[in-house]
């Protein structure tokens, strides 16, 4: 049962103060203004934090018997007030919760106080009421509505609180936009500007912002906020809300020091959607000056550039990098529709090409097409993006993984990588597919530091855990590669990279445990056949030929039709049966489409028993790889 608060006390909840003896709500020390009865509806629900107070109760509160007045409608009016006061949400509640037609909650637990106790003169018990970090404003770019968060410019909307932080801020994470509409639609929204706002972040020198995938798991969490920055090792978490309404952008954002709880600085900013982008520069600039970063003229200058753009392709960019973070086949070529929609709208919008090259990138190592068909889309999307804005962090990843994969170009990939890092050192996924360049090439002590740096900006990632685990496989470190892919499995026992612990059973002997995880993978993908060419090559090792076969025929007659890049996983499973002939066979089938199992071909322990064939050195040679 929760602790009610006692008569006659000061409340302390996020960055409002209520004292239920004067009547007063303050933010931050700034008063707030709100009528008597929307405060009494607050201190009813304070005084009984967690449980509801029903609109009967509220209505005994207010009204003493006799009076006549239309109380629902009274009630929430005063409700609405309340709300707009606290820049709360009815549909995304961070403080009170509608019950129904039953009533309302405070839906913060209290926790006890961790200011010192009032002189005794002063009489006032104090408590503090702890805020999840789901129910907080987190920091958003609130693309429009100005009439739902008018009350969000209330005194003390705007104000910046330095109050001595305890250290200095280094390191941030960006939690989840909140959005502030009533249309779940508007998701790709708030998402989207979270992850420009991340990207935005990230170029400040001597900050290191933690990735979106890692901050997304904090999306609707009730961890506060000093959990948060703990698990993800950063001294400050910045959080806010995005409403929009036509084509207006509203964007309120805190920064709180993750060890204290202490929020040291707070904006709100509104804008048109065109202007969303000099919006995004004016909270990193204003961050960056609260934080004492030292910013170089040229940041500054670009910081300050205007560079307006058009809101209906920001929209159809947003919508494909909503689509593209789901890291799916079908989201993927969603995100490839909305990014080339977005180029007929504005064939000069850098960004969309960037977008775009991601796309049929990652589309063409993920074998979900022919390599001669996506990854020359994925070149000339890329290189149109940085003739428009050679700055772009992404594009320059995407091409270094078009020389990797497709041209075999290890020069230039490394070029790029080395291009991308040095405009966004923030970039997780740029060290990721560069430790897996490096590994690839036998460089494995490079290649751990840079996926170690990966793991630092984006934690919680599971691909990055899991690619993790492949090169400690193709470093021969088992033991470790098996570790690691079963934590990535305690998290997502389907993770679909994780099953790259089956190669690492087999390298081990473990056949049984390599044919039981097979196993559990088709239980999951009944659809999959990747799962038949893998067992054939678990059955291969163990010397079950007939077995084997079996596995391949069904492997094969199950993609017969489809427009796949299946000679990955031809190669592996004719090198683990041992047929020497049909994998150097198919190897040369994959060299002339420009497969990207080929770039493996140096440390993946499956092949170890071709090296010695001279055709196994020579396309090596071709590769790049000798």
């Amino acid at each position: 049962m929760a602790t009610p608060a006692p008569e006659g006390v000061l409340v302390h909840f996020g960055v409002y103060t209520a004292d239920l003896r004067s009547g007063e709500l303050r933010k931050q020390g700034i008063p707030v203004p709100l009528q008597d009865r929307p405060f009494q509806i607050l201190a009813a629900l304070l005084e009984r934090p967690g449980e509801v107070v029903t609109r009967e109760e509220l209505r005994q509160r207010l009204w003493p018997a006799g009076v006549y007045v239309d109380f629902d409608h009274s009630i929430s009016s005063a409700i609405n007030k309340l709300r707009n006061a606290l820049n709360d949400s009815a549909t995304h509640p961070r403080y009170i919760e509608t019950v129904g037609r039953h009533g309302y909650r405070f839906v913060y637990p209290i926790r006890s106080n961790p200011l010192p106790p009032p002189g005794p003169a002063d009489g006032v018990q104090e408590l503090s009421v702890a805020i999840p970090a789901t129910n907080r404003l987190r920091v958003w770019v609130i693309a429009g509505l100005a009439a739902v968060m008018v009350a969000i410019a209330i005194a003390g909307l705007v104000q910046i609180r330095r109050a001595g932080a305890a250290r200095p801020v280094r390191s941030i994470a960006v939690l989840p936009l909140r959005n502030l509409s009533s249309d779940p639609a508007q998701e790709y929204f708030s998402e989207g500007l979270t992850d420009e706002l991340i990207t935005e972040l990230a170029s400040l020198p001597g900050l290191q912002v933690i990735s979106r995938t890692s901050a997304m798991h904090y999306k609707d969490t009730r961890k506060t906020l000093p959990e948060i920055a703990r698990e993800l090792h950063v001294d400050a978490v910045l959080e806010g809300s995005v409403l929009r309404s036509g084509n207006r952008v509203r964007i309120i954002a805190e920064l709180v020091e993750g060890a204290t709880d202490r929020h040291l600085w707070a904006h709100s900013y509104e804008r048109d959607q065109r202007d969303i982008l000099n919006l995004q520069n004016e909270v990193a600039r204003d961050i960056a000056e609260n934080i004492h970063l030292t910013l170089e003229p040229a940041e500054r200058q670009r910081l300050a550039a205007s560079r307006p753009l058009n809101p209906a392709v920001h929209d159809l960019y947003l919508r494909g990098r909503y689509f593209w973070n789901k890291r799916t086949a079908s989201g993927l070529k969603q995100a490839t529709e909305y990014f080339q929609q977005a180029i007929a709208e504005d064939p000069e919008y850098a960004r969309a090409y960037a977008g775009l090259a991601d796309s049929y990138a990652l589309m063409s190592t993920w074998a979900l097409g022919i390599p001669t068909e996506l990854m020359p889309k994925a070149r000339n999307a890329a290189l149109r993006a940085l003739e428009l804005d050679e700055r772009l962090a992404e594009a320059h990843t995407s091409l270094a993984l078009i020389y990797e994969s497709y041209d075999y170009n290890w020069d230039a990939a490394e070029r790029e990588f080395h291009r991308a890092i040095e405009l966004d050192p923030n970039y997780a996924t740029a060290h990721h597919w560069y430790a897996e360049f490096l590994a690839f090439q036998g460089r494995f002590e490079e290649a751990s530091a840079e996926s170690d740096r990966a793991r630092r900006l984006d934690p919680l990632s599971l691909i990055i855990a899991s690619d993790h685990g492949v090169l400690l496989l193709f470093s021969r470190q088992y033991d470790r590669a098996i570790a690691q892919f079963r934590a990535v499995q305690a998290v997502d026992p389907n993770f679909p990279r994780a099953r790259m612990i089956i190669p690492a059973y087999v390298e081990k002997g473990m056949f049984g445990e390599a044919l039981a995880e097979a196993e559990k993978w088709r239980r999951a993908e009944p659809d999959n056949a990747g799962v038949w060419a893998m067992e054939a090559g678990v059955y291969g090792r163990m010397g079950r030929q007939n077995e084997a076969w079996q596995a391949l025929r069904k492997f094969q007659q199950a993609t017969r039709n489809e427009s796949i890049d299946t000679l990955g996983m031809l190669v592996g499973a004719y090198a683990a049966m041992n047929n020497k002939e049909k994998a150097l066979e198919h190897m040369e089938k994959a060299y002339r489409e420009r497969s990207n199992v080929l770039t493996a071909l140096k440390v993946d322990p499956n092949y170890d028993r071709l090296r010695s064939d001279p055709r196994f050195q020579d396309l090596m040679r071709r590769v790049g790889l000798a």
